[in-house]
């Protein structure tokens, strides 16, 4: 059975992904635009661009444990969900500065003196060099090793994209907490992996 899913799987293809994420994209800005999402349209375009991006970098760094655990193998689609997340997240980011803040001197003075938009901007900075590697050109010019470094910085902009949606929320909050327990508990397990792949 398993077997069976992942040869379909193999069929299925990866641009469908970046296709998934701008058609879901696109139709949230339409219902902002229409009037569908309240009565802060631009702010509730914010929270689910940011919700979205949430749940691709889950979906990334639950690909390894699935593969452990069930194996279901799902790595060809975690480069086109790491690009995925990046242009989410840089959507994101566009509606809060052009259409939110609106100025260049307000969005740098809000960088600068509010944390939460601070570590947002830290995660959406690492994920640059990801996003702009995240091709076989890049890997052959870098080698195998050194790709993977870099692509190490995967984990701390997920970490800081946790901590940017908890420290953005107003009051005590459940489910900001829960992204980024299920974060941190994703990158335990791999560093539990690591640990007990290194000999003795």
């Amino acid at each position: 059975m398993l077997g069976s899913l992942n040869k379909l799987l193999r069929r299925v293809p990866t641009w469908a992904i970046y296709a998934f994420s701008a058609l879901w994209c696109g139709w949230l800005f339409y219902a902002a635009a229409s009037g569908r999402m309240g009565p802060e349209p631009i702010k509730a375009l914010e929270h689910a661009y940011g919700i979205y991006a949430l749940k691709l970098i889950v979906a990334i760094l639950l690909i390894t444990p699935l593969r452990k655990w069930t194996g279901l193998n799902l790595l060809r689609f975690r480069r086109a969900l790491g690009v995925s997340v990046f242009f989410v997240v840089l959507a994101h980011f566009a509606v809060w500065a052009i259409l939110d803040v609106q100025t260049f001197a307000r969005v740098w003075a809000d960088i600068v003196k509010r944390p939460y938009v601070t570590i947002g901007m830290a995660s959406l900075a690492l994920m640059l060099p990801l996003a702009i590697t995240s091709n076989d050109r890049s890997l052959r010019r870098l080698g195998s090793a050194a790709w993977r470094r870099l692509h190490l910085l995967t984990y701390p902009a997920a970490v800081l994209a946790g901590l940017h949606f908890i420290w953005l929320v107003k009051g005590f909050q459940i489910r900001p907490l829960i992204y980024l327990l299920v974060i941190l508990g994703l990158l335990a397990l791999r560093l539990k992996w690591k640990r007990r792949a290194i000999p003795a």
